[in-house]
């Protein structure tokens, strides 16, 4: 197969989650004659948000199905794997202790595994900095120990430690440790830190910051989160067989507070205030992306933190979004899964116990 025609089928998990539009549709932008697939269990395929198509209209085809049990026919062909499937932040992972490691970390390995014995060529794995947990150093390098202070850290964690033994010159393995997700989406998410912010700005007028703000995070926004698997499909043997590599950019290191004070600069009016009444965040991490600069200088992220909040912005006011009971409604993943599981339609276990759609008649 000729360089030009590599990649001719992705598969891509978890895409009809937060990240996965964007993903989606820069995947079909750099590839447009590649066949793109995607995975998906469809717990969050009815949490659209202002698109005037699915997103699902890039691929040219959608399965749906459990990562935890993906038939290994489903693999044959594919040249690249982007696994995004994932228990998705600390609240689910607390809820669901036990599925967090298995769908995060054990499912993880198994999907790989039956990649890499399919032939395919590259695996890029959407990684956390999280597993910095609370850094010692100024600035949490790649060198810098792993400290998670979550089970979905550790998750992440335990998946990267799994993949290193697995990569080798025919199979290369990057995991992308991105800071906390931001930016509008075709399924937006309202349970990540600025994206909570604009919204309760928008809704309510003020932002209330439950611990003292202080804590340091690195943010990255999905279509610069897009850019950089992008860039892992086909990076070569840049890095090595296995890399790990912080994916984002200096410039994005806010501390909590710091976040509300730009939410506010760019939406008049908004009050913000720190209650500090929350439980301490013990979770603090500046994080260099001086690898990333070096290794991927045409994929550096684009979107700025105003350019950020605006995109927000215009897209909440695009829906009429006016809730200021957000944090108990589908714009929160874990509500999502505590409403199937009430309906009866999840399992413990985080398995379908009926037709998907039963869901639409128990709304």
């Amino acid at each position: 197969m000729s360089a030009a025609a590599w990649p001719a089928k992705i598969l891509v998990t978890g895409n009809m989650g937060y990240v996965g539009p964007a993903v989606v549709g820069r995947l079909r932008e750099s590839y447009p004659d590649a066949f793109l697939a995607g995975l998906d269990a469809g717990y969050f395929a009815h949490c659209l948000t202002g698109c005037s198509a699915v997103p699902e209209r890039d691929l040219d085809c959608q399965y749906f199905g459990d990562v935890r049990a993906i038939p290994s026919s489903l693999l044959e062909g594919t040249d690249a794997v982007v696994h995004l499937a994932a228990i998705s932040n600390d609240p689910i992972g607390n809820a669901y202790d036990a599925i967090t490691l298995e769908i995060n970390h054990e499912a993880t390995i198994r999907l790989a595994t039956e990649a890499r014995t399919a032939g395919a060529r590259s695996f890029v794995l959407a990684g956390s900095c999280s597993i910095y947990g609370v850094s010692d150093d100024d600035v949490a390098t790649e060198e810098s120990p792993a400290r998670p202070l979550s089970r979905y850290a550790e998750s992440k964690w335990l998946a990267e430690q799994g993949l290193r033994e697995l990569a080798n010159d025919a199979f290369n393995v990057t995991s992308l440790r991105f800071g906390t997700a931001c930016g509008m989406s075709d399924r937006l998410r309202l349970d990540v830190v600025l994206n909570d912010f604009v919204a309760s700005a928008i809704a309510t007028g003020t932002i209330t910051i439950l611990s003292d703000g202080t804590p340091w995070r690195p943010l990255i926004h999905v279509s610069d989160m897009a850019r950089a698997m992008d860039w892992a499909i086909a990076r070569g043997a840049e890095g090595g067989a296995f890399l790990a590599v912080n994916a984002g950019s200096d410039e994005w290191n806010y501390r909590v507070r710091e976040l509300a004070d730009e939410v506010a600069r760019v939406i008049p009016g908004v009050d913000v205030s720190v209650a500090g009444t929350g439980e301490p965040d013990r979770r603090s991490y500046r994080v260099s992306f001086e690898r990333f600069r070096a290794l991927a200088p045409d994929h550096q992220p684009e979107v700025d933190i105003r350019a950020a909040i605006q995109g927000l912005k215009s897209g909440l006011e695009r829906i009429q979004f006016a809730n200021p009971e957000f944090r108990s409604s589908p714009f929160v993943r874990l509500f999502v899964l505590e409403e199937l599981r009430e309906h009866e339609l999840l399992n413990d276990r985080l398995e379908w116990t009926t037709d998907v759609d039963a869901y639409a008649g128990a709304r």
